[in-house]
């Protein structure tokens, strides 16, 4: 019911969100057949509303003035007519079943996630979203990469300010790919306005929702639940690519998902690690923590000269693995792989001037997860 509202009626509540409503007050055509004949269902009912708010109006500011009391003119008594009952009975009665029918239709469209050509899986996270192309071994977060220096005003912002991500979602044209859509920790909720998507990601529970894009192109959106402090932070980027590029990118990120596979039974050199932590934890710790291990207390503890976790990198591991209940902490141990939990952490403990000298290994972390 929230996804039917907020695409037929809701849309222009957050039409400021968005470039492909920024320059309209109507909600957009889109690029999929679905969102077509959202578009088309909306504008036919809109029309209808307007007849008959012109007839109802109508009718009352005619009575209004041609029967007012200036004119000296007679109150009618009149009690009862059959006629008029059966008829303001009878046309609503027409009215919503010709609203009805082609909405029915839609929706059974709008729900039917069948015969999918390629199943994703999102999950949404605080304040990232996690993408697993499911059957294809290729899994990554896509996280805000606004600079932080636009955010506070130090930087002039540019045009897709709050709305660039560093790994947008990449999808093939004409093809039926089928979301299932969950959460770690809070309620979100996957917006794409051109796409005709809107679905809550719900912690404990798989929604099911469904895509088939006609046009390339990159298309944005954000998180439409107020999901905490960096709910602004949370948008999302759709690449829609020809359906031969994107078998060439899938086998591309397959190939270096494999390679980094692979990585797990080597020892990693502390530079290595280094380089390959400050990837990760700038995807996906830095909303939080800062991209100088600052924190932003008290929700999110400093990193840099932590002596809690310099102290005990057993520790250290056990807080990046399991998080800490009660707290935003989340767990990471589904949501990262050896080498980007094992680089990330050596990442922590060795930046900012921490200077540990510990390398901690993805095979370390591998057998932790086993």
């Amino acid at each position: 019911m929230r996804r039917k509202l907020a695409l037929m009626t809701g849309a222009g509540s957050l039409c400021g969100v968005t470039p492909a409503l920024a320059n309209g007050w109507n909600m957009p055509v889109g690029v999929t057949d679905v969102s077509r004949d959202i578009h088309s269902l909306h504008m036919t009912i809109f029309w209808i509303c307007v007849v008959i708010g012109v007839v109802v109006f109508g009718v009352m500011f005619y009575s209004l003035l041609r029967f007012r009391r200036s004119r000296h003119t007679d109150s009618a008594n009149f009690h009862e007519n059959t006629t008029v009952e059966i008829l303001w009975t009878t046309v609503p009665l027409l009215i919503l079943v010709g609203m009805a029918l082609p909405a029915t239709a839609t929706l059974r469209q709008m729900y039917d996630t069948s015969e999918a050509d390629l199943d994703v899986m999102i999950t949404g996270q605080q304040w990232r979203w996690r993408y697993e192309y499911l059957g294809e071994d290729v899994g990554f977060t896509s996280s805000l990469s606004t600079p932080r220096a636009q955010i506070t005003g130090e930087e002039e912002r540019q045009e897709h300010y709050l709305l660039e991500v560093d790994e947008p979602l990449v999808l093939p044209v004409g093809r039926k790919v089928r979301f299932l859509m969950t959460a770690d920790d809070v309620i979100h909720s996957w917006w794409v306005p051109e796409l005709a998507v809107k679905q809550d990601t719900i912690p404990g529970f798989v929604n099911e929702n469904w895509v088939r894009i006609n046009e390339p192109g990159i298309y944005r959106g954000q998180c439409a639940e107020l999901c905490g402090k960096d709910h602004a932070f949370m948008p999302i980027v759709v690449h829609a690519m020809e359906s031969d590029e994107f078998d060439t990118w899938l086998a591309d990120r397959k190939e270096a998902a494999a390679q980094e596979a692979l990585g797990v039974d080597r020892e990693w050199a502390l530079d290595e690690l280094m380089e390959r932590g400050e990837q990760v934890y700038n995807s996906v710790c830095a909303s939080c923590h800062q991209v100088d291990g600052s924190g932003s207390e008290p929700a999110f503890p400093a990193l840099a000269g932590n002596e809690q976790l310099l102290s005990d990198v057993e520790f250290h591991i056990d807080v990046v693995l399991n998080g800490v209940p009660g707290t935003p902490m989340a767990a990471y141990r589904n949501n990262m792989n050896p080498v980007e939990l094992a680089s990330v952490i050596t990442y922590e403990r060795n930046a900012w001037g921490n200077e540990t000298g510990d390398a901690v290994q993805p095979s370390e972390i591998q057998s932790r997860l086993e």
